[in-house]
């Protein structure tokens, strides 16, 4: 899966499990803010990605994680962990 199909996908759940307009969920957007999320947000986003990806997170994961750039670099690495 290259960076593109990621935040294709990415995006693609996200719009619908957070209501959110797809045209919104740019790469320097903020994601707390554009998303909305809230604590248990958060809880759902991470079930979602393991859902979708097969990877982990965890709080410390969200650590400098700003903006949707920054969620799908981390995403990215986390999938390519799993794979090596």
């Amino acid at each position: 899966m290259d960076k593109q199909e990621i935040i294709d996908k990415i995006k693609d759940f996200l719009s619908e499990e957070f209501e959110t307009n797809e045209a919104d969920i740019q790469p320097d957007a903020i994601l707390k803010d554009t998303l909305g999320l809230d604590s248990l947000d958060y809880v759902d986003l991470v079930v979602s990605i393991e859902s979708h990806f097969g990877v982990k997170l965890v709080e410390a994961d969200f650590v400098g994680i700003s903006t949707f750039q920054t969620f799908y670099d981390l995403i990215e690495n986390k999938i390519k962990a799993k794979q090596a």
